[in-house]
């Protein structure tokens, strides 16, 4: 005998189940947010050449972007030579691990002559020597004119190359405006120490616009010295800001531009990039680190960076990093979720929940949260996405001064759904459920965390007794219980064949049929004979409810 499990009606929701989940403290690996590795830092050397090939830097919490910063003259060697092997070997690296990459393409360096490609001053474009401080005909280095009509087509150019490559990539979390300014910082003053208009950057700021009309661009907070509407001009673009660097000098002068970030944060991602961390530590600049912490919380920053050997930083700020793990970018956390502890099918499910961001920044790509529902094998038997509620919206602010954002919502029952125990996993990720961003719960399963559980009820429980001989026929004790009266409500049961079609129907006692309109218990056996052209066959037996004045309607079916 076959007994499917068949669903409908609808009863109020029971008691409520409440989750209140709190944060494990974990280190959390999502997009936009976390500790930047320099692996390469102007220099190509520093600070990802002691890696092997095959090591990502796991074991680094709340790693999420290796940084690439290099000359222009190591990606393109010559005008009809690229050498994308450069960046595309990091990329392809991380990115097996979750990891974003971001760019600095700089095209005037403090240690090498060539970071603009020689062939662009073959071409004809200018540039001046420099003795790093002030511009020195005999000097070792070269800088590029900045306004040079000939460096600027070949960069555009390069540009053009470049963003064709990698922009809307979502593996690219940033590439910074690095064209202009010694080590693409936006400043000259440690190269030829010549002064140019604002339009002259504003010029390269539209040029990397142009071309990357997808992926975020990066400001230098050092722009803000080159002259008036520059950090205005890249704020109204849509441009997130990066201080380069910040603990260079000793407290009270840790960092200077935290009022510049004000207008930045808001909607778009700040960065901070610290003094080299030996230096720093060298100089009496570092300290206990905390002045990190403290110019994460002013600029609220997304993300910090790791200015040193990997290994070493993480060996001696382990502490410090484990802080500001907790607050830097966002930290996406539902407070309380309350949901029905059962529900009839065809109910629907009502839910009730607050979220938190225990971070510094928004979640700038913004996202949903959603429930899922798991059967017992673990199978995916529905999703619900909460869309009046954008985690991107959720409030910032000092630690425990945020209050949470309550949201309720109800979501309509899904028809396939049937009657069970379920899982029920709380996600925050896209429209239709699929999640994007790690929580810091336990109990997680990629990107999905259990919060309890839900009972999906049918119409009625149904229990079958031993089937037994009755004269010329067969007796099927069946006790139901329905939870709600159901007046006008039969039992049926038939035979199915190979094909599917109802091979002989069964009969019923239609005056304890009565029984049923009172809800609750009820033993109505189903009683039937077997035609003799049946006999020798296999067929499927079929029991259940239905309403004969609904017969051929969709809600003819009761379902358990």
């Amino acid at each position: 005998m076959l007994l499917p499990l068949l669903l409908a009606s609808t009863v109020c929701a029971g008691p409520l189940t409440t989750a209140r989940p709190t944060d494990t403290g974990a280190a959390l690996r999502n997009p936009g947010v976390g500790w930047v590795l320099h692996y390469y830092d102007n220099i190509p050397t520093n600070y990802g050449s002691r890696l092997a090939p095959s090591d990502t830097v796991d074991e680094f919490p709340g790693l999420s972007v290796v940084y690439l910063r290099i000359p222009w003259s190591y990606v393109q060697p010559a005008e009809d030579v690229f050498c994308w092997s450069v960046l595309d070997a990091p990329l392809q690296r991380w990115k097996a691990v979750g990891v974003q990459a971001a760019f600095r393409i700089s095209c005037s360096e403090s240690w090498m002559r060539w970071a603009t490609p020689e062939w662009v001053h073959e071409a004809g474009a200018q540039g001046y020597n420099f003795t790093p401080g002030r511009e020195d005909p005999d000097g070792p280095y070269w800088e590029p004119d900045y306004d040079d009509p000939v460096f600027l087509e070949k960069l555009e150019a390069f540009l053009a190359a470049f963003a064709a490559r990698y922009d809307g990539d979502p593996d690219v979390a940033f590439v910074d405006v690095g064209s202009y300014g010694v080590w693409g910082e936006g400043h000259l003053w440690a190269s030829t120490g010549r002064a140019y208009p604002p339009s002259t950057l504003i010029r390269h700021i539209d040029l990397h616009r142009k071309y990357f009309t997808r992926t975020l661009l990066v400001a230098n907070d050092d722009w803000g010295g080159q002259g008036e509407g520059i950090i205005e001009h890249a704020q109204a673009a849509g441009l997130g800001l990066r201080d380069d660097s910040i603990m260079v000098q000793p407290p009270p002068n840790s960092y200077f531009n935290g009022a510049m970030a004000q207008a930045f944060w808001p909607t778009v991602p700040t960065i901070l990039e610290s003094e080299h961390y030996g230096p720093s530590v060298e100089r009496g600049a570092w300290g206990d680190g905390s002045k990190y912490i403290e110019a994460m919380e002013e600029y609220h920053a997304s993300l910090a960076s790791i200015h040193w050997w990997p290994d070493e930083f993480l060996a001696e700020c382990r502490p410090l990093i484990d802080a500001m793990n907790l607050r830097l970018g966002y930290r996406l956390l539902p407070v309380e979720v309350s949901w029905p502890e059962s529900l009839t099918i065809g109910e629907a499910l009502p839910l009730t929940w607050s979220w938190r961001n225990a971070g510094v920044a928004p979640c700038y790509a913004g996202g949903w949260p959603a429930i899922t529902l798991t059967d017992a094998a673990g199978g995916l038997a529905a999703v619900y996405v909460d869309e009046g509620l954008d985690v991107g919206a959720l409030p910032v602010g000092a630690p425990g001064e945020v209050l949470p954002v309550e949201s309720s919502a109800s979501f309509a029952p899904a028809f396939n759904l049937a009657a069970g125990r379920y899982d029920v996993w709380v996600s925050v990720g896209d429209r239709f459920g699929t999640p994007r961003y790690e929580l810091a719960l336990p109990d997680g399963q990629a990107k999905r965390y259990r919060l309890g559980s839900l009972q999906i009820r049918g119409d009625y429980d149904v229990r079958i007794g031993e089937l037994r001989a009755q004269g010329d026929g067969w007796q099927l004790p069946v006790d139901w219980t329905l939870y709600e009266p159901q007046p006008g409500t039969s039992p049926f049961g038939h035979f199915d064949g190979a094909d599917g079609q109802i091979a002989h129907a069964t009969g019923w006692d239609e005056a304890r049929g009565a029984l049923f309109a009172a809800g609750g218990p009820a033993s109505v056996p189903l009683w039937f004979t077997v035609p003799e052209a049946m006999r020798g066959q296999s067929f499927e037996f079929y029991i259940g409810l239905f309403r004969p004045a609904r017969l051929g309607q969709a809600d003819e079916r009761l379902w358990p």
